[in-house]
């Protein structure tokens, strides 16, 4: 009792944390556990003990990843569910094609699409899995706070969920990040870059706007693919302002591409859950009514 918390044991909020931040909180809870003590000799050889410890575990801390290494056998098996999600499957592993995935929310287009990008680059050796998205709600991110990697946080939160869901480890995305086979690009940074050797998932496509995603495009290079996934219904562009989605002209340009398949999620893939479902298949009905 009493000793400095190890860091790798720590509850799975401070995983994501920066050293600096799980250090300050170790040496918190360690001040905390002090001031119990009844026996102050006692309380002092076990403090020394306690910053011996911490030394120990920043080391390792600093040492790298908790994990740099994956194989196919870590990531979760996953089997379609719908129709529309086995399309997907065997666009992807049977015909070796890129595949834009759009539709209805709640489909599974984004678990899918990283879980596709996953295995492929674990089990065929290519080099990484890059995440783009625009920085759409907030195209105004410079007025949020703190540094440039803090205001993309957020939007990398949801691939940071799936990738704990697929192997099992909260800490699994910011491994991959620190270890190379993961990295997150918003397309305010991609000019001038060539993507060799990676799988490049294009998500939330309708918040792009056709310059955007013709940029990210023409990024891929050798042994290279696409996962491109998006829903026009929930797109945050605003047309007042300009920003008018590229999303279908996308899919106009890749009809005349035999490099890609286009699949169509509806109301009848989703698996989010029933009230998902309700909830789409009445809005759908209550804006027929209104046109």
């Amino acid at each position: 009792m009493g000793r400095c918390p190890d860091p790798f044991s720590l509850p799975d909020k401070y995983l994501h944390l920066s050293t600096t931040i799980v250090i300050q909180e170790i040496l918190l809870m360690a001040k905390r556990s002090g001031k119990r003590r009844t026996n102050p000799q006692r309380g002092k050889n076990e403090r020394g003990r306690q910053v011996f410890d911490m030394e120990l575990n920043i080391h390792a801390m600093n040492e790298g990843p908790r994990k740099k290494h994956w194989s196919i056998h870590d990531l979760k098996a996953i089997q379609p569910l719908t129709p529309m999600q086995e399309d997907m499957f065997h666009a992807w592993y049977e015909d070796d094609l890129n595949v834009c995935a759009h539709g209805s929310a709640g489909t599974g287009k984004t678990f899918l699409a990283l879980f596709l990008a996953m295995s492929d680059v674990l089990e065929r050796n290519c080099q990484k899995v890059i995440i783009v998205r625009s920085a759409v709600p907030t195209r105004e991110i410079g007025h949020l706070p703190g540094t440039a990697e803090e205001k993309m946080a957020v939007y990398e939160q949801p691939y940071r969920d799936i990738l704990h869901e697929l192997f099992g480890r909260a800490s699994t995305y910011d491994d991959m990040k620190d270890a190379g086979l993961v990295e997150f690009m918003p397309t305010s940074f991609i000019r001038g870059l060539t993507w060799d050797n990676a799988i490049v998932l294009v998500d939330e496509g309708e918040n792009m706007t056709f310059h955007e995603i013709d940029s990210v495009m023409t990024r891929l290079g050798e042994n290279s693919r696409v996962i491109f996934t998006g829903d026009m219904i929930q797109t945050d562009l605003d047309k007042r302002k300009n920003d008018v989605s590229g999303m279908l002209d996308f899919m106009n340009v890749i009809k005349e591409m035999s490099c890609f398949e286009d699949i169509r999620f509806t109301v009848e893939d989703v698996v989010r859950g029933p009230f998902v479902k309700s909830w789409i298949r009445a809005s759908e009905q209550a804006l027929k009514r209104v046109a």
